[in-house]
């Protein structure tokens, strides 16, 4: 009897090892060998996957490079074509002798018919979406043909607004496509609206498809939202204690999104780790990121605050856009929902307050049944759906419908929900305006500055570099954007009567100076709000272009701007800075005499006088300084570090300036 059941069980211990040899999933890649086309063009060229028909042009040297100058209105034209990708490929015998064969692209940007020797398995409509076809019965051993045809975003979104009216939405027709929305041009970034194979291409292949595996929450939250005396509170509380979030704003850190590789990722994550902030808030209007992105938030400790990819657009209602992002949703919820990082879902950027507070029912002149219609629309997918499909996929963290719950110009903003307050810059409000206007968690808040001068210096000529040059526009992207960072050099900086007599090297100098007093200083009100105050997320860490914008590095090297190191020190636990009491042009300054020795690794400085905002700057240098834009008290000696594998050549050349010698 002892014998029957030994022999039993080992029965089902071979049974249960078969099982797990037949659910085992075979991987082929399919990166290699590709080609692309202008649509029907005679000629093929080189094509790089993942990657993008920009980057794929660029490679071949058929479009100069649309960063420089203002190249990028020179590349429009790649907008309006269709483009052709095409690879062939044999299958590897362990892949071929399986039950089930799935081709699989992570990512198609973003219309795309796909061929396989000649036949036509896939017509995808969304970028963020995995697509999967079954294809065991039309691949062959040897020479497979694969061929994806992609048809111009742009034209396929005009061509549905144009079919749609007189009903309108507002308020760019890209709300049709389900495509990263930067990428038709945003006012700090580029309009390249490309195509391509974004992702990785591969065969996978089984005898018996792998179970899904239970999911087990990494992290538990609670987003508190209960009514006070003030209005209502609005903070995380991550495993049970309340967490003060510091952080900033996250859009693509390249308008290319496939060239950021891993340690592309980590330098600038780096950059948020070092400033001392523990959120980054994932912009609506980008990508849902590379694995490599959570993945290094996790091993950082940084949250996530995670958009869904909507952003200052109304959204069409039909059925296939909504049956297109319900799949969309449950793709990348599961996909990311292992990831500790991430705390939050948020349903779109700005769209709710945009519909109610920024006129577009009058700017579009929307008759009041679509206005309607476009509502209901809105409430079905960000109220309704989106949580209900959140979980339907296995995940219980926070959803919030919009962000922020209301906009600056309602009195409520200040005490519930989170806020995007933006009195400061688009309202040409004093950044001290916060001490009576700090809401209860300010996701969204910023000042803009200049690139950094070595970045002027990389996409211009001699010739552009005065502020009404062709070129210098094309890289500020902003509406009245000089306008409104000469109003506040005016304010906090300078004599209105001098800022049109600098030179682009001092203009710069002097944005970048002004974003840091701004940034330390609303900074600063915000932490001292605290517990009424949970959170602070500035507008933004990072460009995807060299450009005048509201972020805090800069897009070569990821080099911090000014405000970088403002940031750093306001993010403290340890110290808490004090604010500033006198505004930089209300100072008595004089000549610093600023002198300094280079010893080692270390540049060692010196000034006679009180010394504002000293700027180091070493030649070709792309890493970070300790500090930079620093006070300098007279007779003390101020020592910063630099890292010796980021310099071009063997010494340093430096080069000091101060306030001083700008304003004097």
């Amino acid at each position: 009897m002892k014998n029957k059941y030994t022999q039993f069980a080992l029965m089902l211990l071979l049974a249960f090892f078969v099982c797990r040899a037949d659910a085992q999933v075979i991987v082929q890649k399919l990166n290699a060998n590709w080609q692309f086309q202008e649509q029907d063009e005679a000629k093929w060229y080189p094509a790089k996957v993942p990657g993008e028909v920009h980057t794929d042009l660029l490679r071949n040297q058929l479009i100069h490079d649309p960063f420089y100058r203002d190249n990028e209105k020179k590349v429009q034209w790649v907008e309006r074509e269709n483009w052709d990708y095409k690879s062939s490929f044999g299958v590897e015998a362990r892949v071929f002798g399986q039950k089930q064969i799935e081709l699989v692209f992570d990512g198609l940007d973003t219309y795309a018919d796909v061929y396989l020797n000649g036949k036509l398995i896939l017509q995808a409509d969304n970028m963020f979406r995995q697509w999967r076809i079954d294809v065991k019965k039309w691949l062959k051993a040897k020479d497979n043909q694969l061929r994806i045809r992609f048809y111009s975003a742009q034209n396929k979104v005009d061509s549905m607004a144009k079919a749609d009216l007189p009903f309108v939405i507002p308020d760019d027709p890209r709300a049709y496509v389900r495509k990263a929305q930067f990428h038709f041009g945003w006012d700090w970034g580029p309009k390249l609206t490309g195509c391509g194979i974004w992702k990785e291409v591969r065969l996978e292949a089984y005898n018996q498809k792998p179970a899904e595996k239970p999911f087990v929450a990494p992290v538990q939250v609670e987003l508190v939202q209960k009514p006070d005396d003030k209005g209502s509170s609005f903070y995380f509380s991550i495993n049970g204690k309340p967490t003060y979030m510091k952080g900033a704003n996250y859009i693509p850190s390249d308008a290319f999104v496939t060239r950021m590789k891993k340690a592309d990722y980590r330098k600038m994550l780096m950059m948020a780790k070092d400033a001392h902030m523990n959120m980054l808030r994932v912009w609506g209007g980008g990508i849902y990121e590379s694995d490599d992105f959570y993945n290094l938030c996790d091993s950082l400790g940084i949250y996530v605050w995670q958009d869904f990819m909507f952003a200052g657009t109304m959204v069409p209602g039909d059925k296939h856009f909504i049956d297109n992002v319900r799949e969309e949703v449950k793709y990348q919820v599961k996909r990311l929902r292992h990831h500790k990082s991430i705390v939050v879902w948020c349903g779109n950027n700005e769209i709710d307050e945009a519909f109610n507070r920024w006129g577009w029912q009058s700017q579009f002149r929307l008759r009041p049944k679509d206005s309607v219609k476009l509502w209901q629309d809105y409430t079905q997918l960000f109220r309704d759906s989106i949580p209900k499909w959140i979980k339907e996929a296995g995940d219980a963290r926070p959803y919030v419908s919009t962000s922020p719950k209301y906009g600056w110009g309602v009195k409520t903003s200040i005490t519930e929900g989170d806020s995007h307050y933006w009195g400061t810059w688009w309202g040409g409000e004093d950044f001290e305006v916060f001490e009576n206007k700090t809401g209860r968690f300010v996701s969204e808040y910023g000042m803009q500055a200049m690139p950094n001068y070595s970045s002027i210096l990389a996409f211009t000529q001699p010739q552009d570099r005065y502020l009404a040059s062709d070129v210098m526009q094309s890289h500020q992207k902003a509406g009245n954007g000089y306008q409104k960072l000469n109003g506040y050099l005016k304010n906090y900086m300078i004599d209105e009567s001098r800022i049109g007599k600098l030179s682009v090297e001092d203009y710069t100098y002097l944005t970048q100076c002004v974003q840091y007093y701004g940034f330390k200083n609303m900074i600063l009100i915000h932490r001292s709000k605290e517990p009424y105050n949970m959170g602070t997320l500035l507008w933004q860490l990072n460009d995807c272009w060299p450009v005048a914008s509201w972020s805090i590095t800069d897009y070569y090297h990821r080099a911090p701007k000014a405000a970088w190191y403002a940031v750093k020190e306001a993010y403290r636990d340890d110290v808490r800075p004090a604010r500033d009491t006198v505004r930089p042009k209300d100072l008595k300054l004089s000549d610093p005499q600023i002198t300094y020795r280079v010893k080692g690794n270390q540049i060692v400085l010196r000034a006679k006088a009180f010394a504002k905002y000293v700027f180091v700057d070493i030649a070709g240098y792309t890493g970070k300084l300790s500090d930079n834009y620093f006070d300098l008290e007279p007779g003390k000696e101020k020592v910063i570090t630099f890292d010796a594998k980021d310099l071009v050549g063997q010494k340093p050349v430096v080069k000091i300036k101060s306030l001083w010698e700008v304003v004097r």
